[in-house]
């Protein structure tokens, strides 16, 4: 068996940088053994499989260890892929069926990125929201520990997600952040965030719109020590920052040490837009062998 699939770098600026999800066309339903196995094999943050059912596009999302209701760097990657392919032309909407429902998404044409290698698109994401919760004093701890600084407000998702609010001033994009230091309950994913000071150095831009807030993401529980660039996690804090802010769109950057982020903008109700770039690292095939030795087969 041999199935179409790519590397794409989404978020990004340019090469080496966003975050990487494999991407494979699947002609025919494979048992999730496989995908995991394949997933495990390719070893990126996320393996997004397609399949086309009639006229929808079925995606799931794998991380080398687990499945995942939801990831947005891998939808669009998924997205550019397609595009690519051939599939899916520019201005056309299309919608991908997922462990998180129908997700909107389409393909953009942008001068500006095609002149730089890049592809660029949007997909609506859902945002489930911030519970204000108590910090729990072992994880306020840790925050010193790492960025010597206090935390200015916390919450809980029922994405499963924690998020810490940290002050401009806090070294987050040059801090050392071990994973394997977080506790139990904040392992399944840690949205560390701050404004971005506008007396500080420049900041970045995505599309043309100048970044106003960044954070890191880590998620140990889901066998990601640090995710580059994390659709969902935007997703989640983005509305935060908008009404913080004032403002119908932000643009929110990821300080890791594959940088890159996106625009966001509200879509409709619990609804989120996000709009970014990605580049396309290297187009090939998988090789499965025969149905007698992938693993998981179907008898």
């Amino acid at each position: 068996m041999k199935l179409p699939a790519v590397l794409v770098e989404a978020f990004a600026s340019g090469p080496c940088s966003g975050n990487g999800a494999a991407v494979v066309l699947v002609n025919q339903p494979l048992p999730d053994s496989c995908l995991q196995g394949l997933a495990r094999s390719l070893n990126q943050s996320e393996t997004a499989f397609l399949w086309r059912q009639q006229q929808e596009w079925l995606l799931r999302w794998f991380t080398p260890t687990c499945e995942v209701a939801l990831c947005g760097h891998a939808t669009l990657a998924a997205l550019l892929a397609l595009g690519h392919w051939g599939l899916v032309v520019p201005g056309s909407t299309l919608r991908f069926h997922s462990l998180s429902g129908p997700l909107e998404a389409r393909l953009l044409t942008s001068p500006a990125t095609m002149a730089a290698g890049l592809a660029a698109g949007w997909i609506v994401l859902p945002s489930s929201g911030l519970v204000p919760a108590p910090l729990p004093q072992e994880l306020g701890n840790l925050v010193n520990t790492w960025l010597a600084c206090g935390v200015e407000g916390y919450w809980t998702s029922p994405l499963g997600y924690t998020v810490v609010l940290l002050p401009a001033s806090a070294p987050l994009a040059s801090a050392v952040l071990p994973a394997s230091a977080i506790p139990p309950g904040q392992r399944p994913g840690l949205v560390l965030m701050q404004p971005l000071a506008a007396e500080g150095p420049a900041a970045p831009a995505v599309l043309n719109e100048t970044c106003r807030y960044q954070l890191r993401f880590l998620a140990p529980g889901l066998g990601i020590d640090e995710d580059p660039v994390t659709g969902s996690a935007h997703a989640l804090v983005a509305p935060w920052w908008q009404q913080q802010l004032g403002l119908p769109r932000v643009a929110g950057w990821q300080c890791s040490p594959r940088p890159g982020g996106m625009v966001c903008e509200a879509a409709f109700s619990g609804m989120i837009r996000l709009s970014g770039s990605g580049h396309l690292l290297w187009d090939g095939h998988v090789h499965l062998g025969s149905g007698d030795n992938f693993p998981g087969r179907l008898g």
